[in-house]
């Protein structure tokens, strides 16, 4: 959060379900438009075996990427038991950031969080930009508002059926899935973009998805030379960013 402060962006905490969720902003002020960047699943495994027990990430991603954003107002929101101070995190389970870290309980309070966003700039619109694990977030939020501009996502995982299948790693067991909402985003705009050096999700991980639609409404997609998972995503924003 220091980096936020750095920028003289706003805490605010906004009480979800059994979550409070770290939405970080510059001063509201009212915005026709406002991108939400959304934080990948952040420190959730220690190694392949065991999790974490606190899924805070280590290098904030898509908060870099909010910070740095040149065209539209901008703001942070972080996923469930993110950030949260010690009584508010004895709320959160391990199953929120690993295997139903896509439940339908967590896209609720996602949901709630990005309503409370746009209320606060008095914003008509929403483009949702999520990162890694993010992107499958927004990409399961835009399924279910009608309120979406455009949907962006870097380096996500957009089908996890088959994801976990080719990594062979236990399946997202009570996680929604976006390529299961594929026929509700048709109609929105979406952007992905891809590393073709990412080892850790890459195409094949919003492949399966992009298939789903059909020619004249499938998705754009963009890989990006001698990207991977992290890198250099912040570095190259400002020329990336397709908002």
């Amino acid at each position: 959060m220091s980096l936020a402060a750095q920028a003289n962006w706003k805490t605010t905490r906004i009480k979800a379900g059994r979550f409070q969720l770290l939405a970080l902003h510059p001063k509201p002020q009212n915005s026709p438009v406002l991108a939400i960047f959304i934080e990948g699943d952040g420190l959730a495994w220690l190694d392949a075996f065991t999790p974490s027990a606190d899924p805070t990430p280590v290098d904030p991603l898509a908060l870099r990427l909010a910070l740095i954003e040149p065209h539209l107002p901008s703001a942070y929101l972080a996923r469930p038991c993110q950030f949260n101070p010690a009584p508010e995190h004895q709320q959160c389970r391990v199953d929120d950031w690993t295997q139903a870290r896509f439940s339908p309980e967590i896209i609720s309070a996602m949901n709630q969080g990005l309503s409370n966003l746009k209320q606060l700039f008095g914003a008509q619109r929403l483009v949702l930009i999520g990162y890694s694990g993010g992107g499958a977030i927004a990409a399961l939020l835009a399924a279910r508002r009608d309120d979406v501009n455009l949907l962006v996502t870097v380096a996500a995982v957009l089908d996890h059926a088959v994801w976990t299948r080719q990594h062979q790693i236990s399946p997202l067991l009570g996680s929604l899935n976006p390529a299961d909402d594929w026929s509700a985003l048709q109609n929105i705009q979406q952007i992905h973009l891809t590393g073709e050096q990412d080892q850790l999700t890459g195409i094949s991980a919003i492949q399966p998805y992009i298939e789903r639609f059909s020619e004249s409404k499938r998705p754009t997609v963009k890989q990006v030379p001698s990207f991977t998972h992290a890198c250099c995503w912040t570095k190259d924003w400002t020329r990336l960013s397709p908002l």
